[in-house]
């Protein structure tokens, strides 16, 4: 048969039927094989409902591991798929329009810098911040950062997270002045009263710190200039923005719903973290506990 004997061994104890090797039975049970493994790779397309919610995790740009975990852990109704099903997925000829967008939103990202000032009185720096909001402890410990314009462009975005929930919190600002970035600030505060503390950096907005501390009743603590991975939680909250707002947009063209729009999509996104619930599902359950303690 010009054939190892091993090959042939392993193919009757494989294939054979009660210690007797039929021809027919074992091409049948090949065929079983081959088809089982053939459709765990089509696991995704075979379901309809299920390809319909991975590719709408997938177009607003959630990595497959975060996909499938939302899958798994909070949508049972739905198959049980892994990670390595949804790369598969995507690499193949089913996946390829989702995969050419996420290429096209990454290939939009633009390094740019904006200067900084150490020019701010009085701060307290982040090293001094307790022990309880490094570990997330606690919920109502947010980071802020501003995301700016292109060069051409004007106004501002406020964007506010909270460390233990991931809860987003947006607002443009203006025109970029003072008293209207302090306003923003309460904006966030009314629809978000959770707030407590806020780290930042360095920016020249946040001279007058300590005032804005006051109006919101909370404390403020610094990063150290040019070490923006001390607020690491709302850098990554950034990193999503940008997929809708690229940098060098005009953010003075982004309309008050677009941005509330937003707003509610980030804050709609599973989160590994979050035991792959969204933002808006953890503050939903944590205002329930609270309700139901003080009541």
């Amino acid at each position: 048969m010009g054939r190892a004997k091993s090959a042939v061994w392993n193919e009757f104890c494989r294939n054979k039927v009660k210690g007797r090797y039929i021809p027919k039975k074992a091409h049948h049970k090949a065929y079983v094989r081959r088809k089982q493994s053939k459709y765990q790779g089509k696991k995704i397309v075979h379901h309809d409902a299920l390809k319909k919610k991975v590719d709408e995790l997938l177009w607003v740009g959630l990595s497959p591991e975060t996909v499938a975990g939302r899958v798994k852990r909070q949508l049972k109704h739905l198959p049980s798929i892994g990670k390595d099903s949804v790369y598969r997925y995507l690499a193949s000829i089913y996946g390829r329009r989702i995969e050419a967008h996420r290429i096209l939103v990454k290939a939009r990202r633009r390094s740019r810098r904006r200067g900084r000032t150490n020019m701010l009185e009085g701060r307290t720096f982040i090293e001094q911040r307790p022990k309880y909001i490094e570990k997330r402890m606690k919920v109502g410990d947010a980071e802020s950062d501003f995301i700016v314009s292109g060069k051409s462009g004007k106004g501002i975005l406020l964007v506010m997270v909270d460390r233990k929930l991931r809860m987003k919190s947006i607002e443009r600002i203006h025109p970029v002045s003072v008293p209207n970035m302090e306003a923003a600030f309460l904006r966030i505060k009314t629809r978000y009263p959770e707030m407590r503390t806020v780290t930042t950096d360095n920016d020249i907005l946040l001279a007058k710190h300590a005032r804005l501390a006051n109006l919101l009743g909370i404390k403020i603590y610094f990063c150290h200039p040019y070490h923006s991975w001390e607020k690491g939680t709302v850098e990554n909250a950034n990193k999503s923005i940008r997929q809708f707002i690229p940098k060098g947009s005009d953010i003075s063209r982004c309309s008050k719903r677009f941005i509330e729009r937003l707003e509610q999509e980030l804050n709609d996104r599973p989160m590994k973290c979050l035991d792959y619930r969204s933002p808006n599902e953890a503050l939903a359950e944590h205002r329930k506990r609270k309700n139901k303690k003080n009541a």
